[in-house]
């Protein structure tokens, strides 16, 4: 079931690629996340609740090969708990000395997981679809953060005279309406290791976070260079005004 709830997500936000093309879909609403403003940051929180997510949901089809699994301690966790994450993944390495391949628990400086050896394996695991690598979709999408909360929360009844095809699903925001993948996220879905309760709009919230992190893991560090800089060009701008009505004082114009 759970496998089938990861497929059923990714066909979502990444089999929308050919819809996308063809047109633009309606124009996500603004969820307001902290890390997408000018200067804004990621809530540190919410992007472990959202890997959780990915863990127990989405990692079943998708992999984030641009992640290590060290790379989680810098959302906060420490080294203990990502060699207690890393571990109850298996993976495989080798050749040994018997020239073999072989499989081991991950460890802290491996990447993340593939749920499928090679694209055909996922392909004949998932009915012909790919799931395509996570690491950087918020980044593949317009308005990517938005726009896959939208859709995330998007599901309702179809409109009264709307036809739906055989085994479509009505979102509100997905370009033309009907989307393969039934709605995957439920009340209570999930118990997060905080508390905090997991409704549908949380859940979306949190793995949107996660990915959009993940897209950018270096975003604070470049934004607080940022401010550096504009702070230093203002303090050059005054001293050099400075200088220059100095220099100039006894000059008569």
């Amino acid at each position: 079931m759970r496998i089938l709830k990861a497929f059923a997500l990714s066909a979502a936000l990444f089999a929308s690629a050919p819809a996308l093309a063809a047109g633009s879909g309606p124009t996500p609403p603004n969820a307001h996340f902290s890390f997408n403003t000018l200067f804004g940051t990621f809530d540190r929180a919410s992007a472990q609740r959202g890997f959780q997510v990915y863990k127990e949901v989405c990692s079943a089809c998708h992999a984030m090969r641009q992640l290590s699994y060290r790379n989680l301690m810098d959302l906060g966790l420490s080294e203990q708990q990502v060699r207690e994450i890393a571990a109850t993944f298996t993976v495989t390495d080798g050749p040994n000395d018997e020239g073999q391949m072989f499989e081991r628990p991950g460890r802290v400086a491996d990447r993340f997981r593939r749920p499928f050896p090679n694209e055909q394996a996922a392909r004949a695991a998932n009915n012909g679809a790919y799931p395509p690598d996570l690491s950087v979709m918020v980044k593949a999408r317009p308005d990517g953060a938005n726009y896959i909360h939208a859709l995330l929360t998007g599901y309702a009844d179809p409109p009264a005279g709307m036809t739906m095809m055989d085994g479509m699903n009505y979102n509100e925001w997905f370009p033309g309406h009907q989307i393969a993948m039934p709605n995957v996220l439920n009340e209570d879905q999930l118990d997060y290791a905080d508390g905090t309760k997991a409704t549908v709009d949380q859940m979306s919230r949190d793995v949107t976070t996660f990915l959009a992190w993940a897209a950018e893991p270096e975003t604070e560090a470049r934004r607080a260079m940022g401010v550096k800089v504009l702070i230093f060009l203002t303090i050059l701008g005054g001293l050099v005004y400075a200088v220059k009505r100095k220099v100039w004082a006894d000059v008569k114009h």
